[in-house]
């Protein structure tokens, strides 16, 4: 699912959760328990969410991408299948008359 970097930035301020928003819980984690980097990592994170949450969208596009060529691939090969099963049946059909 597509996320908005206006909730992230909700997430960020509120509850410093924007990694938990974006599914890293690892990541998360280590945040919270190392109270943002001591304020380091808090502060990179400010000016670098929005490219977080762009890269995310895009990670999602891409296994969206992925999956359809996957299933267009298998279709095209079940169809390529049954075409050469087709032909070899003619085929046989004409050697034995």
């Amino acid at each position: 699912m597509k996320k908005s970097t206006t909730v992230a930035y909700l997430f960020f301020f509120f509850l410093g959760a924007h990694y938990f928003y974006l599914g890293n819980w690892v990541k998360q984690i280590f945040f919270w328990l190392t109270l943002g980097g001591l304020g380091l990592w808090w502060l990179i994170d400010l000016f670098t969410l929005s490219s977080k949450v762009s890269s995310h969208n895009t990670d999602i596009e891409f296994k969206k991408i992925q999956k359809i060529n996957k299933q267009t691939t298998e279709m095209m090969q079940a169809s390529a299948s049954q075409q050469m099963a087709s032909v070899l049946g003619k085929t046989t059909k004409n050697l034995e008359e």
